[in-house]
C-alpha cells in the first residue's frame, strides 16, 4: 500500500490495515444485475482467520485516482485459500470491475477494522433489514446462527432481485421482499408497521442499507424501540444518487 492508495491508504495504514492482492479464479452472472467474483486469498484466511459477515477493502482504479470498496468474503475456504465475491451491479468503478475481470486478474485488498462480535445472550429472534449489496453479509450472518430464527425485510430494485441466492430456511426464516420506492421510504414504512410486534422474543436487529435509510431505522430502533445498544447493529453500505 502507501502512496499509491493516496490518502485513503495512508489512513488505513495507520490502522493497522494489512495489505493482500487477490487473483481472480472465475466469476458467474447470478442475475443480470448481480455478479460472483471467484478469487483466489494470497494468503488472507491462513493469516487472519475466518469470522462471520468478514469484509476486505478492494482498491479500484476511478478516473485515475485510487477508489477502495469494502466487499463481504462469501464462502472463505481457509485449506484452499479461496473464496468469492458478490457485486451488486451499477455504474462505478467496482462494477465496471467485476463485469470485466477475467481468471488471472488481480486486485489490492486491505484488510481492516473486520471484527465481528456474536450477541450474547443468544437471540430469540434476528430482525435483518438489508437489501441486494449486504446479502452477502446477511447470508453469512444467517449461515453463523443456523438455529435463530430470523425474519427478514430485503429491500429489491429488480425484478431479477427476487432470483437472489438468499441462504433461508422457510421454516425458520420469514422473508417479506420490498421493492424500493421513495429512496428507501416504502422499506422504513414497512419496517416500522412490522417490526414492533416481534420484539417480544429477545431480538437482535441488524440493518444494512444504504447509509440514508440505515440511519433512519437504526434511530428509529434505538429510541423509539428502546433497544439496548448492544442489541443492535447498523452500518449503511452505499449512498444514494
Amino acid at each position: 500500500m502507501g502512496q499509491g492508495h493516496g490518502w485513503e491508504g495512508v489512513v488505513l495504514k495507520l490502522f493497522r490495515g494489512r495489505d493482500f492482492t487477490f487473483t481472480v479464479t472465475g466469476a458467474e452472472q447470478v442475475t443480470e444485475h448481480y455478479r460472483r467474483v471467484r478469487l483466489a486469498d494470497g494468503g488472507l484466511l491462513a493469516a487472519a482467520g475466518v469470522h462471520p459477515t468478514m469484509w476486505v477493502r478492494l482498491w479500484f482504479e476511478n478516473a485515475g485516482k485510487p477508489h477502495q470498496r469494502a466487499y463481504t468474503l462469501v464462502d472463505p475456504d481457509p485449506a484452499a485459500g479461496t473464496f468469492s465475491l458478490e457485486f451488486a451491479l451499477h455504474d462505478g468503478a467496482a462494477s465496471d470491475w467485476a463485469r470485466t475481470c477475467a481468471p488471472g486478474d488481480t486486485i489490492e485488498a486491505t484488510l481492516q477494522g473486520t471484527g465481528f462480535t456474536a450477541p450474547e445472550p443468544r437471540p430469540g429472534r434476528m430482525l435483518v433489514i438489508g437489501d441486494p449489496a449486504s446479502m452477502p453479509a446477511i447470508n453469512s450472518l444467517l449461515d453463523s446462527a443456523p438455529d435463530v430464527p430470523a425474519t427478514l425485510w430485503f429491500e429489491t430494485s429488480h425484478d431479477a432481485d427476487e432470483e437472489l441466492p438468499l441462504r433461508v430456511d422457510a421454516d425458520r426464516h420469514d422473508v417479506r421482499r420490498v421493492p424500493r420506492q421513495g429512496g428507501g421510504a416504502a422499506l422504513v414504512e414497512q419496517v416500522r408497521k412490522e417490526l414492533p410486534e416481534l420484539l417480544g422474543d429477545d431480538p437482535y436487529v441488524w440493518i444494512a442499507c444504504d447509509t440514508a435509510t440505515t440511519r433512519t431505522l437504526a434511530t428509529y430502533v434505538r429510541k423509539e424501540l428502546a433497544l439496548p445498544k448492544d442489541r443492535i447493529h447498523s452500518l449503511g453500505y452505499w449512498r444514494a444518487t
